[in-house]
């Protein structure tokens, strides 16, 4: 028996594994590091207004997380939902998606948010979004309430959430705006793979 099949990485695609060795080695460097280490710094996403933004923190800031949690349901989503995506898309397009939601996500928030962020979760709600649009009736199983619901209806769900929650003032630590970043832009990039609205080709 070989050694990949006792592997239960090996059943991962490639880009989803490295992704998830990227934050997990990152967030390892967080904790060994100390507090307000310059070098983390440099990776964090300040306000593109602000004295401290460097343009390569528009994809840096996705490999920090703030505490284990935030790394693990990030860590769980990617490879929940873009393992799925990645079989279906190739490794290629799969990585075009993720690093455009990355970005998207980190450029709204530069652009509309006076505060840093970190976080991977920007491509994660790309990743939902893909996932809604290419399984609609694919069921996920809920934590609360404990039920099952279509992926278009959860993604639908949470994009309204996403999207009030960032017009509303809120003193939560939550990045909204990121989210929302990546999803319209996980969004606009199917549909311009797709060739439909809101793009038109002759």
């Amino acid at each position: 028996m070989s050694f990949a099949r006792n592997n239960p990485l090996s059943s991962i695609p490639p880009v989803t594994l490295n992704v998830l060795i990227a934050i997990v080695v990152m967030f390892v460097f967080q904790q060994i590091l100390p507090p307000y280490n310059p070098v983390i710094r440099y990776f964090v996403l300040f306000p593109i207004d602000s004295n401290y933004f460097y343009p390569w923190q528009l994809l840096t800031y996705g490999l920090l997380h703030a505490d284990f949690m935030h790394l693990f349901f990030n860590g769980f989503a990617i490879w929940m939902f873009g393992s799925q995506i990645e079989r279906q898309w190739g490794e290629k397009r799969y990585s075009i998606f993720i690093i455009a939601c990355i970005i998207g996500s980190g450029i709204l928030h530069a652009l509309l948010s006076n505060a840093p962020v970190i976080g991977i979760s920007g491509g994660v709600f790309g990743l939902l979004v893909a996932f809604g649009m290419m399984f609609p009736d694919a069921r996920i199983l809920l934590l609360f309430p404990p039920m099952p619901i279509k992926a278009k209806y959860f993604v639908m769900g949470y994009a309204a959430i996403t999207l009030i929650s960032s017009v509303t003032p809120s003193n939560s630590n939550i990045a909204h705006l990121a989210h929302l970043g990546g999803a319209i832009t996980g969004f606009l990039l199917i549909q311009y793979w797709r060739k439909k609205p809101p793009f038109k080709f002759k």
